[in-house]
């Protein structure tokens, strides 16, 4: 189907264009109980997106997953056999970090740390669309910790990024978080989000970097730090890999260097070890967070500023340098001429979105939500 032409000269596509229904019910969680009451209106949420995409992931076979806590919501998109692109959604409270496979994804709520198992065999379908149906099997509670990203350990284990109380996590059978690591310069564990540690990079299968907004070590001082006071930090050294950044997140490792968003710029770049400097690769036109990579792509996710927290950062300034308007949604890099091949993108009621991973080996994925009308009778057995 040809669509309209973005600016960039791909063809732009959307779904209301190939009729996709992001409402069905099997996509949605409703109150089961609320028969006798009228459910409020749906906000107006647009979805647009390069017309390759559906394409794109097909031939890469990968499906994405997404989270935004501002809707409280886990989206999949991947590609139908139809050549459509297909997305599905589940409603999670606060919906941050998530990490997946082909069999199972972890995500972090407002709550709880979500771990979801894919059900199906290799060969079976569910609704003859759908070739992974994740489902949560385990939800276990922390409380409020304001639960950043994750990372899963080459032993199995969960770790993550407990922003609330300045720490690196792994649950706990008996308490709300089992702390491991703390940067030195906080002097004690409290629910005071003094440094706004909130990005995790996994190397060889152990956590290893982290970013954080500042060094503070005050409650809540972090707001005064935005502009310049980002680290990158050595979790194993508790060496400073970087400095002076604006509000860093998602440090990963990835074909031999350690890359960052430096979110408060709007820029995703790499760490010189050797200077510990930034070096910008793309700018994006948005407030970045969640960073993945596949082959020769970086996926990211980008965000419309959020008055008073991130206004006044030079992404303002380069946003006005490129008379450019803000972005929510997801941008995939080709690494290796610097443009954007693919991306989709939210208008509406949806402003910011979290994290974001690759499923390899995923077509079409869907998930079914812990509240949602058919996980009653979605039953599985050995």
């Amino acid at each position: 189907m040809a669509g309209k032409k973005s600016e960039t000269g791909a063809p732009t596509q959307s779904l209301s264009d190939q009729k996709a229904d992001t409402n069905k019910s099997e996509n949605i969680n409703r109150p089961t109980d609320a028969t006798t009451t009228t459910p409020p209106e749906t906000p107006k949420i647009d979805i647009n997106f390069s017309g390759g995409l559906a394409s794109f992931l097909a031939t890469n076979n990968i499906s994405l997953g997404f989270t935004s806590y501002q809707t409280g919501r886990l989206y999949l998109v991947g590609s139908g056999a139809d050549g459509k692109l297909a997305l599905h959604e589940a409603q999670y409270p606060q919906a941050m970090g998530v990490q997946g496979d082909n069999e199972r994804i972890y995500l972090g709520t407002l709550t709880q740390v979500v771990r979801m198992e894919n059900v199906l065999g290799p060969d079976q379908l569910a609704n003859k669309a759908h070739d992974k149906v994740y489902i949560p099997r385990n939800m276990q509670t922390t409380g409020n910790i304001d639960i950043h990203e994750l990372g899963i350990r080459k032993n199995g284990r969960l770790v993550f990024i407990n922003t609330r109380y300045s720490c690196l996590c792994e649950p706990d059978i008996k308490h709300s978080f089992k702390p491991i690591w703390k940067p030195e310069f906080i002097s004690k564990l409290a629910p005071e989000d003094r440094c706004h540690l909130n990005g995790l990079a996994m190397v060889d299968g152990e956590p290893k970097y982290v970013s954080a907004v500042c060094r503070s070590d005050v409650i809540d001082g972090w707001r005064d730090r935005r502009h310049d006071g980002g680290v990158i930090i050595d979790i194993e050294t508790n060496e400073i890999m970087a400095e002076g950044l604006s509000m860093p997140h998602s440090p990963r490792w990835f074909d031999g260097k350690l890359w960052v968003l430096n979110s408060g710029t709007g820029e995703l770049g790499w760490i010189n070890p050797e200077d510990k400097s930034f070096n910008p690769a793309a700018f994006f036109p948005g407030f970045l967070r969640g960073l993945a990579f596949h082959g020769q792509y970086a996926v990211t996710t980008l965000s419309k500023p959020r008055y008073k927290r991130f206004e006044g950062l030079e992404l303002d300034n380069k946003m006005q340098e490129k008379d450019a308007d803000p972005w929510c949604g997801i941008q995939i890099l080709n690494l290796q001429s610097g443009d954007v091949a693919h991306w989709l993108r939210f208008d509406g009621a949806i402003t910011e979105l979290f994290d974001i991973c690759v499923l390899p080996g995923v077509k079409n994925p869907i998930t079914l939500g812990p509240q949602s009308a058919e996980i009653r009778d979605f039953i599985t057995f050995e």
